[in-house]
């Protein structure tokens, strides 16, 4: 390959090996001290390691940060939504006081401001709709998409995002509803500009003006924790945007009763309709990897979970359109990391058909010694410590229980240690216990 070669023209292998150099050296990072570039380094090579399905140096860790940063600092999560110099010191405080291998940051904390001021749906909150005592969110489930709406997402999804689903979601956009369709632009401008002059519209935009501000303070504390892990030398491990398209239907459009009746009664337009969001969750998984320079594209796998359908269902409506989007991912040197919440024991031969090497599957639920024979030999496996025994096991417990996924799952590399799933309250070391784990029984090479 030479330093002219266009990307276009470059293999998917050559594309990662651009964009695994990147991860290892980010060009618009300064460290501030060469101790810090040297650890950032160790960690990324450690994870690349095991995404090729190489022995690093040692098995490396995900630790399960969840919501463990807030009740570990004595604050509550409502507090650290509203008030943003209390999350950054939360999650700086979290960044101090423990080792890890990977960094997940107060972006997963929503701005409460934000969400008032946008009425935000999509879920309940400390406050809003759950106690102010809540340590929680909780995801809102509805039919905002009918049957007789496929038509019109199919057709054109930026006009139905616009004035379907967004005003549902987001009260605050409700008035959007009234604007024509954006294509109305290309034939007589006036058209759509003329909507500009209702009030409720501009309020709409009064309203984001707030917004963008509120979220301004936000991101300065995201960027201040940024700065922090940088100095640590601890580095992200995933870029977000991609999803499934039977989640995307399932989750926010059609809802649980929605989408297992399409499967029925409307299988043929379910599929086009997923069809159609290939490309879209394609292009947002590419764009967010782009913006991050993390290579690894993050999926939470929702609804293609043994419980929740057939085996003949799953490689019907789940797994196709899913597989394109990842595929497309691998394509331009990307590496799908998938969140197989719940169990995932009956997809284990469906899931190794991918290109050997690309992938990482971190399951919930899972017979580690099955996944490590099964999917192990084509691609990275990562899990699975469950929460129930990080939030009342004793680090002795803990560390235990790590080292046996370690000798089951870590046996030649290509495995991460990893929580079932993130956790709340804990003993602060039972966490250390699991980074203990890996330094002392997950070492390849001295």
């Amino acid at each position: 390959m030479t330093i002219e070669q266009k990307w276009e023209d470059m293999t998917p292998q050559e594309k990662r090996e651009k964009r695994f150099e990147r991860w290892l050296a980010p060009p618009d990072v300064k460290f501030p001290t060469p101790e810090a570039e040297k650890a950032y380094k160790q960690r990324v090579q450690r994870f690349i390691d095991v995404i090729k399905l190489k022995e690093p140096d040692r098995v490396p860790v995900f630790l399960p940060t969840g919501f463990f940063p807030i009740f570990y600092a004595g604050t509550t999560l409502r507090t650290v939504m509203y008030d943003y110099q209390e999350l950054r010191r939360v999650w700086l405080k979290y960044l101090r006081d423990f080792d890890m291998d990977t960094y997940s940051g107060p972006g997963e904390i929503f701005p409460g401001f934000v969400f008032e001021k946008l009425g935000y749906k999509l879920f309940k909150w400390p406050g809003h709709g759950l106690a102010p005592n809540s340590q929680f969110y909780q995801f809102v489930e509805d039919e905002r998409m009918k049957p007789e709406d496929y038509d019109t997402l199919i057709k054109d999804p930026s006009n139905f995002m616009m004035k379907k689903f967004m005003p549902k979601v987001l009260g605050a956009l409700e008035p959007l509803q009234a604007l024509p369709r954006l294509t109305a632009l290309i034939s007589v401008p006036m058209n759509y500009i003329t909507g500009l002059s209702r009030q409720d519209v501009q309020a709409v935009f009064e309203t984001l003006v707030e917004v963008g501000k509120d979220l301004e303070k936000w991101l300065k504390v995201v960027e201040d924790c940024e700065k922090e892990r940088i100095a640590l030398g601890i580095p992200h491990i995933m870029s977000g945007g991609a999803e499934a398209p039977f989640d995307i239907l399932g989750d926010k459009l059609r809802g649980t009763k929605g989408i297992l009746t399409d499967m029925f009664r409307r299988p043929d337009k379910l599929q086009e309709a997923m069809e159609r969001l290939i490309p879209i969750s394609l292009e947002a998984g590419i764009e967010a990897a782009n913006k991050s320079g993390v290579p690894l594209s993050a999926f939470a796998l929702h609804k293609g979970n043994d419980t929740f359908m057939s085996q003949k269902q799953f490689e019907t409506f789940y797994w196709p359109s899913l597989r394109k989007i990842l595929m497309g991912l691998i394509a331009e040197g990307l590496v799908p990391l998938l969140f197989a919440e719940g169990s995932y024991v009956n997809r284990l031969d469906v899931i190794t058909d991918l290109p050997k090497g690309t992938a990482i599957w971190w399951f919930e639920h899972m017979d580690m010694a099955r996944a490590k024979e099964i999917v192990g030999s084509k691609a990275c496996i990562a899990g699975n410590i469950p929460a129930s025994i990080i939030r009342t096991g004793t680090p002795r417990d803990v560390k235990a229980h790590c080292r046996k996924l370690i000798e089951i799952a870590g046996k030649g590399g290509g495995y991460i240690l990893a929580g079932g799933a993130g956790i709340d309250k804990s003993d602060p070391d039972n966490l250390r216990a699991i980074m203990e784990a890996a330094k002392e029984y997950g070492v390849y090479r001295k």
